[in-house]
C-alpha cells in the first residue's frame, strides 16, 4: 500500500470568528475524524456576534447559537488532567501503555470532554513546537463505527491521516501504513470514540478489540476511549476485558448534582458559563441564573439538555424581537425524551409541570 505524503494542515491558525460559509461547506465535507476537519475544531473558536451593532443581522447570531459553545466543566477538567499525566507517564514506556476510558449514560459531556483535552494538548504541542520544524500531528481522532470490524477500524485512522485506502489493500498493509505515518508524525494522544459499539461477546467486537490493542502496542501515544456505559457493555468481560481494566483508569461522568451547597455552585456556574455566550441584545446578565431549581428540574442536571434548552430559547428570542430570555421561552422548548419523560415525584411528567411557565 503506498503511503501518500503528508500534506501540512496547520500552516496558519484560523481566525477566531464564528464560520463562513465557505469553511461551513468545507466542514461538511471534513468531519472532525479527519485532519483538515480536526485542525479547523482545534483552531477555532466561535465568538459571538455583537447583538444591535451594524450590519449584524439575525442569521449570523442564529448561526452563532447553532454551534455547542464548549465552556469548562469539573469532568472536562479531571478528564485532561488525568490524561495529560498519563502522556507524560507513557513517554518511556515500550509496551503496555496505560490508558483512559470516559464513560456515563447518554448527554453528560462524554464526547466534549475528549474532543476538549484533544484540543488542549494539541494547542500546547503547537506552542513548544519551533517555528519552522517538521510537522506535526499531536492527535488523532475516530469513532468505532456501529457493527465495526478490525478494517473498519483501520481504515477510520488512515482516513485521519490521509491515507488513500483501497479495496484491495489488505488489512495488515493499512495498519502498517497507518503506524508508519503516526510515528513519522509524532502523534501523542488517540481518542476513540463512540468505544461501546465494541461487543467483546461477538467474534467481530473481540477482533475490533485486539486491533485496537495492537495500534496500542504499535504507537508511542496514550490510548483515551469514550463510550456509553462501557461496562454495562461488557468492555470489562473476559480475558480481554480483563487486560483492559488492568491497564485504563476510568473517569465516570454523572449529571450534574444538586445536593449540597458546593454542587449547587456548580451548577450555577455552568449556568453562568451558558449565558454570558448569549448575543441578546436586552438579556439581563443573572436571570439565568437566577433559575437554577427550574433549569435542573427542567433537564435533571444533564449538560446536553441544558445547553439544548438555553441556546433553543434564545434562538426563540431572536425571532421574536424580544431579544431576551424569560421563562415563558425556557418553558416552550422541548427537550429530548429522556428529559420529557422522566418522571416527577407526583407521578406526572416533568413537561406537565413546565409547560405554561409565565414569564
Amino acid at each position: 500500500m503506498a503511503v501518500k505524503t503528508h500534506q501540512p494542515v496547520h500552516q496558519q491558525h484560523l481566525r477566531e470568528s464564528s464560520w463562513t460559509l465557505e469553511e461551513a461547506e468545507e466542514q461538511l465535507d471534513n468531519p472532525l475524524t479527519t485532519k483538515e476537519g480536526w485542525a479547523r475544531f482545534v483552531h477555532h473558536r466561535p465568538r459571538p456576534p455583537q447583538s444591535g451593532q451594524d450590519g449584524i443581522d439575525d442569521e449570523a447570531r442564529i448561526d452563532y447559537l447553532s454551534e455547542l459553545v464548549m465552556v469548562n466543566t469539573p469532568i472536562i477538567a479531571e478528564v485532561t488532567a488525568c490524561a495529560r499525566r498519563l502522556v507524560m507517564l507513557n513517554r518511556r514506556q515500550v509496551s503496555a501503555r496505560r490508558g483512559l476510558i470516559v464513560t456515563g449514560i447518554p448527554g453528560t459531556g462524554k464526547t466534549t470532554a475528549i474532543t476538549a483535552l484533544g484540543r488542549i494538548h494539541e494547542l500546547a504541542v503547537r506552542r513548544r513546537q519551533p517555528a519552522g520544524s517538521p510537522e506535526r500531528l499531536p492527535v488523532i481522532y475516530i469513532t468505532v463505527p456501529p457493527a465495526a470490524t478490525p478494517r473498519m477500524v483501520a481504515v477510520e485512522f488512515a482516513r485521519f491521516v490521509g491515507l488513500p485506502v483501497t479495496r484491495s489493500a489488505n488489512l495488515t498493509d493499512v495498519v502498517n501504513a497507518v503506524c508508519v505515518t503516526a510515528v513519522r508524525l509524532h502523534v501523542e494522544l488517540v481518542l476513540v470514540d463512540e468505544i461501546h459499539n465494541i461487543s467483546l461477546a461477538t467474534r467481530a467486537g473481540a477482533e475490533v478489540s485486539d486491533q485496537l490493542k495492537y495500534f496500542a502496542e504499535r504507537l508511542p501515544a496514550t490510548f483515551v476511549y469514550a463510550g456509553v456505559d462501557v461496562e454495562r457493555a461488557g468492555l470489562f468481560s473476559g480475558p480481554r476485558g480483563r487486560q483492559i481494566a488492568s491497564r485504563f483508569t476510568t473517569i465516570p461522568t454523572t449529571a450534574f448534582a444538586y445536593g449540597t451547597a458546593e454542587q449547587r455552585a456548580e451548577w450555577r456556574a455552568l449556568i453562568a458559563s451558558l449565558e454570558s455566550t448569549l448575543p441578546l441584545a436586552q438579556h439581563v446578565t443573572g436571570t439565568l441564573t437566577a433559575l437554577p431549581d427550574y433549569l435542573h428540574q427542567r433537564t435533571n442536571g444533564m449538560i446536553g439538555s441544558l445547553s439544548h434548552l438555553i441556546r433553543g430559547a434564545a434562538i426563540d428570542a431572536i425571532l421574536d424581537g424580544s431579544e431576551k430570555i424569560t421563562k415563558a421561552h425556557l418553558g416552550a422548548i422541548r427537550l429530548d425524551h429522556a428529559a420529557e419523560t422522566r418522571p416527577t415525584s407526583t407521578g406526572n411528567t416533568k413537561r406537565a409541570r413546565v409547560r405554561g411557565a409565565s414569564a
